[in-house]
């Protein structure tokens, strides 16, 4: 898998070991049939060093993240970005950005919060196989 990520892609930081932040990743790869997003785990040396170099805490692991053209979105901004990237239907999601980001990441929050509880935790970090591989950064 590659370690250095591209400067012209997209990239999705998530929670390697929760279970619904490893499902989004698997709801995302077959609807991004250009390919736009590359992944790393929060947890990975990739995801601490984009973490790092936005200025983001490393240590809260609470968050997807997308880097984006130089520009990092946290929380319900990086679902929003995502979706709207992804078109289609999943546009449909773009307007949630004029709610007020205070009241989007509260029920961003509360749901992170709770994630273990309903969806549950891995041992380790998704790992990736076949195809998608070279999607994803150490």
């Amino acid at each position: 898998m590659p370690t250095e990520p591209p400067d012209d892609e997209s990239i999705i930081l998530f929670d390697g070991v929760c279970n619904l932040c490893s499902g989004f990743v698997q709801f995302v790869l077959p609807r991004d049939e250009e390919g736009k997003y590359r992944f790393a785990s929060l947890q990975s040396d990739a995801g601490q060093a984009l973490l790092a170099e936005h200025d983001l805490p490393s240590d809260e692991l609470e968050s997807v993240v997308l880097i984006e053209d130089g520009e990092s979105y946290v929380k319900s901004s990086a679902i929003i970005q995502i979706a709207a990237g992804l078109g289609g239907a999943y546009r449909l999601l773009s307007p949630f950005r004029y709610v007020p980001r205070s009241v989007r990441d509260r029920v961003y929050d509360f749901v992170a919060d709770n994630r273990y509880r309903w969806f549950g935790k891995k041992d380790r970090c998704m790992m990736p196989s076949g195809d998608v591989e070279s999607r994803f950064l150490e």
